[in-house]
This record gives C-alpha cells, structure tokens and sequence, in this order.
C-alpha cells in the first residue's frame, strides 16, 4: 500500500515505512507528476519545468535515473525487468497510476465532494468528514515547491478548496445549531479571507441564527466597506439579499 503526502512537505509511506524521495530534483520529478493528476507528462515538457533554460546535455539521462530511483522507492519488492505498476512509462514520457485515495490531495478534493453533496440532508456526516479532510493538511500544499511555476495552478485550486471546506464546515456547524461555533469559524474566515462574501454570509447568518441581530447587520456593513475599498465593489446578491431578511426578519434563510 502507498500512500503520498503534498498537503504539507512532500512524503511517501509503502507499508508501514517511510519512503525514501532522494534529493531535491528527484521529489520534483515525483511532485510534478502528482501535479498532473494521472495524466502524462512528455519528457521534454518534464525536463522544460524541471531544468528551465538551464537543462544539462544529459538532463534526459538524469530524468531517467530519478524516475527509476522513485520506482524503487514506491516499489521496493518489485523484480527486475518487471514492468511498473505506478510510475509508469507512457510515451512520450510518464504519468503515475495511483488510486484517488493514495495521495492525500486527491483523496481530500473527493471528500469536500461528498461533504457538499451531503451538506443539506445530513450535516452531522458533512462536518464529520470535513473536520477529517482538513485534519490532513500539515502546511501548504506543495510547500517545498512554492517557488516552481509548474506548481502554482495546483497549489492554488488546492488552497481554494481548503478555504471551500472551512466555509462548509462553518455551514454544517450552522446547520447543527451549533450558532455560537460557526460564528467564530466565520469571523476566522472573514480575517483569513476578507475578500470571499461566503466567510461574511456565514458570519452574519450564524450572529443572526444566536439572537445578535445588530451584529450581524454591523458584519454585513463591514463586508461592505471592505469591498468597496478593496475592489470598489457592492456586496453581491448573496450578501444583500441577507442584509434584506434580516431587516424584514424573514428566518426562512435560516433554514
């Protein structure tokens, strides 16, 4: 069994050991390819990424021998000449064959699916599953590799989806008539984030659902100002509309 680490510095485990990567040109070569979630990577775009306009004449030969390195880290009991199950050649180049739940990345995007899936019916099993998912990030995603550029777009899809299951988690909270919580996890979200209106929704709905009707206004006039001098912005329909229920006391939104 593998299992493999990016939600935080880069690891490996097969069994119940820990895998040895090899240096830092080798974890990149295994780090770009998780980047590319199972589709495969021509080996001159690999070495391009890798190596930039700083390739060396033999940088083919060196990706060769890291990638047979990784395999025998992911497959240490693995015989000679026997084909790789995993880190798999594919002309023209590599891709690895994983299933969703070996790589903590993959395994976590499938969790906030079936936490906002299951979000309306049945809350209690939503914040289960995303207090778990996010238990699994130990830093930033990719943190060794914040500088690569083959990295930014997945880092960044990655750290949008922690903030969606943190704004889904307070939701659940919500949902559970857990007010008071989910009214500290949004003024969280609203520091962390003062850009994205669901953190100020959640704040305001959670003050709102705790019997704190002005605080609630005060967050959404907050909300307000931030936008207009951050982006030069009115709230969106979603904040206005709430802004709207609360002054009318339609609770229907509460549901």
């Amino acid at each position: 069994m593998v299992g493999i680490q990016v939600l935080g510095p880069l690891a490996a485990e097969v069994g119940d050991a820990s895998a040895d990567l090899g240096g830092p040109r080798q974890r990149a070569v295994l780090a770009l390819l998780l980047t590319a979630r199972g589709e495969t990577l021509s080996a001159d775009r690999m070495i391009e990424d890798l190596w930039g306009n700083a390739a060396p004449p033999r940088a083919l030969a060196s990706l060769q021998a890291y990638v047979s390195n990784l395999r025998r880290a992911l497959e240490p009991g693995r015989s000679p000449r026997t084909p790789a199950r995993l880190l798999v050649s594919a002309p023209p180049g590599y891709a690895l064959r994983l299933a969703e739940d070996a790589v903590d990345a993959w395994r976590f995007e499938a969790s906030v699916r079936r936490a906002d899936a299951r979000l309306a019916a049945d809350p209690a099993a939503a914040r289960t599953g995303l207090d778990e998912a996010l238990a699994w990030w130990r830093g930033e995603a990719y943190a060794e590799f914040a500088d690569a550029s083959w990295a930014a777009t997945e880092t960044t899809r990655l750290a949008e989806l922690r903030l969606t299951a943190r704004e889904l988690q307070a939701s659940a909270t919500l949902r559970l008539g857990h007010a008071a919580e989910a009214s500290l996890a949004a003024e969280t979200l609203t520091r962390d984030q003062p850009l994205r209106e669901e953190g100020w929704r959640l704040l305001a709905l959670s003050l709102w659902a705790a019997d704190r009707r002005a605080e609630a206004l005060a967050a959404l006039r907050r909300a307000a100002e931030v936008l207009a001098d951050e982006l030069g912005l009115d709230p969106g329909p979603g904040l206005r509309e709430l802004e709207s229920a609360i002054l009318q006391g339609r609770d229907e939104v509460l549901g």
